[in-house]
């Protein structure tokens, strides 16, 4: 073979493998949310002996201004070294914030909510290896004309296949803004941030979509945020089975 096909060919083939890397490298990110936050967790009831059970959410979000929807990546990992056993995810919506679905869950019914939400879904899992993670797609709609105590919150507990023990609570942990959009299509938010006004003196962030009465957290959420810390504050809601 000459050296002229040679050459030809091998610099096709760098052309390809450049190629291939450039497909992979615009794919990878193209869902992209960020680093995973656990932000706002914490350990609640002890958990079996070698599980360590953990959630995590992504650092910003992006909400459309029209439609007000959003969409996020909630992931539970289990960090022990040895496999949890059957245990459940739930994912609750508060105030500005509201769950409409979770990829391979089931909605949780509206009398069965914890106090001071307004939507949530359950995803049972029959075992979480240890070392092992298991990541869920969530669709929202988010009201960015919320401000102060009724910025949308999110709340990811992770408990016994029951419900009788909470091994681990992830907020309700806000979603806010501190760099408001009104004109733009989007409006980023960043977790654990509380929303900021459109300007200095204004009251509150950009109207998007028509008003609705969401109940504050309050008194209620103060109540069940104490009560979660003692991994009781689902069972005051949870119908007997």
């Amino acid at each position: 073979m000459s050296s002229r096909r040679m050459t030809t060919i091998a610099g096709s083939l760098v052309a390809a493998s450049l190629s291939s890397v450039m497909i992979f490298s615009v794919t990878a990110s193209a869902d992209d949310q960020g680093p995973g936050s656990s932000k706002g967790g914490k350990a609640v009831d002890e958990a079996p002996a070698d599980v360590e059970l953990t959630t995590l959410l992504p650092e910003e979000i992006s909400v459309d201004n029209s439609s007000q929807e959003t969409a996020m990546t909630a992931t539970v990992k289990n960090e022990g070294t040895k496999d949890s056993g059957k245990i459940r995810l739930w994912v609750v919506g508060f105030d500005g914030l509201t769950v409409k679905n979770v990829q391979g869950c089931s909605p949780i019914a509206e009398g069965d909510l914890p106090e001071g939400s307004n939507s949530g879904y359950t995803c049972p899992i029959d075992n979480l290896a240890a070392g092992d993670s298991k990541s869920y797609d969530v669709d929202a709609t988010y009201d960015v004309s919320q401000t102060g105590e009724k910025t949308g919150k999110i709340c990811l507990p992770v408990q016994n296949s029951d419900g009788s023990k909470t091994f681990w609570q992830q907020g309700p942990v806000p979603f806010g803004t501190t760099n408001p959009s009104p004109d733009a299509p989007a409006t980023p938010l960043l977790l654990g941030t509380d929303n900021a006004p459109v300007a200095p003196g204004s009251d509150e962030l950009p109207k998007t979509g028509p008003g609705r009465d969401v109940l504050p957290l309050g008194a209620a959420g103060a109540a069940l945020i104490t009560a979660g810390a003692a991994g009781l504050w689902w069972s005051q809601r949870r119908r007997e089975t």
